[in-house]
């Protein structure tokens, strides 16, 4: 009885602190659907060069693509002629961190931490992408001109009423989710279609297709976490993992099998850190878990060669390694205990406006999956 009191109470907090922000995130994620079209980040991504690399990290970082979305993306712009190492940075920077997952961050961690989480992200995707551009390209043959998702042949506009009405299957993105398999924009369309329909739209799929990918993610997450706050006791982590490189491989290890968004990932470690993880074990799991999945691996193989497979896992390793070690470093010069490092900014509390923002996300997961079992 006393484990299910526990186990209720935790969950019935995370959830309650994360539910603004996940719905502050998922309006920001909307707002990059809205002003970002689609042929922009095609644009930018299609050279071979370090520059290339440098604007797929940063791009990656807002867009609002989970980690298996984020596969159909990387393949269309492939095929639209991005360089190897651009395709990397953007595999590995997009499903590290987004508009949503930071909002979180803020939320259930600390202000330090939702500095470094996209900092790393972007670090380890420019590393990985400079890497995997010394792997020599074959020119012989030019990649076949395809929208940013491969869906189509070639980009054709749309009419208000096919842009008000588009839908697609699994089968078409290429995954087990929907995210990345909407209507597509070009700079023109935009220009051509009204603020008020744009915006329309990007709320759609903000709050339709993006929640629908990853919204049971999420309430999985904070269910772990919940199990995580009722099972393992306080200090854990630092009576067993006292050695700072011990905890660091030991959070590599598990987070690179584990299938798990950037935004369900971060009550996860919330968790982890109020049983005495330090911040940068914590860095580590937050950037090995979403970027490293059979999926993404199996996708890098395919598109990009078994080299880039090396490379790609590599510079995650590495850098999630040494990034964790940096962040530690970086919180104790600060004069923060890296021990209980969440314990200050962590608000054991419920309020009204909270509790609406619950019953608003639970409504708009549970909307979305009654539309995929109807469908």
């Amino acid at each position: 009885m006393a484990f299910l009191t526990t186990f209720a109470h935790d969950t019935w907090v995370i959830l309650n602190e994360s539910a603004p922000y996940v719905l502050l995130g998922f309006f920001v994620a909307a707002l990059v659907k809205t002003f970002v079209p689609d042929d922009f980040v095609v644009r930018h991504l299609g050279k071979e060069s370090w520059s290339s690399v440098f604007k797929a990290s940063i791009l990656g970082v807002p867009l609002p693509l989970c980690s298996c979305g984020v596969i159909p993306a990387a393949t269309g712009l492939r095929k639209q002629g991005a360089s190897r190492g651009a395709t990397t940075a953007f595999l590995i920077s997009t499903p590290e961190t987004g508009a949503d997952s930071i909002a979180v961050t803020w939320a259930l961690l600390d202000p330090v931490m939702t500095i470094m989480r996209p900092l790393a992200a972007f670090v380890t995707a420019s590393v990985a992408g400079l890497l995997a551009n010394v792997i020599p390209e074959k020119k012989s043959e030019a990649p076949a001109f395809e929208t940013i998702f491969p869906m189509a042949e070639k980009p054709a506009p749309h009419t208000h009423d096919s842009h008000d009405n588009c839908s697609c299957s699994d089968s078409d993105a290429g995954c087990g989710c929907s995210s990345g398999c909407g209507c597509h924009s070009t700079t023109e369309e935009m220009k051509s279609t009204p603020l008020a329909k744009r915006f329309k739209g990007g709320m759609e799929f903000a709050f339709g297709e993006m929640l629908s990918d990853i919204g049971v993610w999420l309430l999985g997450g904070i269910l772990v976490a919940g199990l995580i706050g009722a099972l393992i006791p306080d200090g854990f982590f630092t009576e067993m993992l006292g050695g700072e490189w011990t905890s660091l491989l030991v959070m590599l290890v598990f987070g690179v099998p584990l299938y798990v968004c950037a935004t369900a990932s971060t009550p996860i470690a919330a968790s982890l850190a109020l049983k005495g993880l330090s911040p940068g074990a914590a860095l580590v799991f937050l950037l090995a878990g979403p970027a490293t999945n059979a999926a993404t691996i199996a996708v890098v193989s395919r598109v990009l060669g078994k080299k880039a497979v090396s490379i790609y896992l590599g510079s995650i390793a590495i850098c999630s390694l040494g990034l964790g070690w940096l962040t530690n470093k970086i919180y104790a010069s600060l004069g923060m205990d890296i021990t209980s490092w969440v314990r200050e900014t962590h608000i054991d509390e419920v309020t009204p406006f909270s509790i609406v923002c619950v019953v608003v996300l639970l409504a708009l997961v549970f909307r979305s999956l009654r539309k995929k079992h109807v469908h």
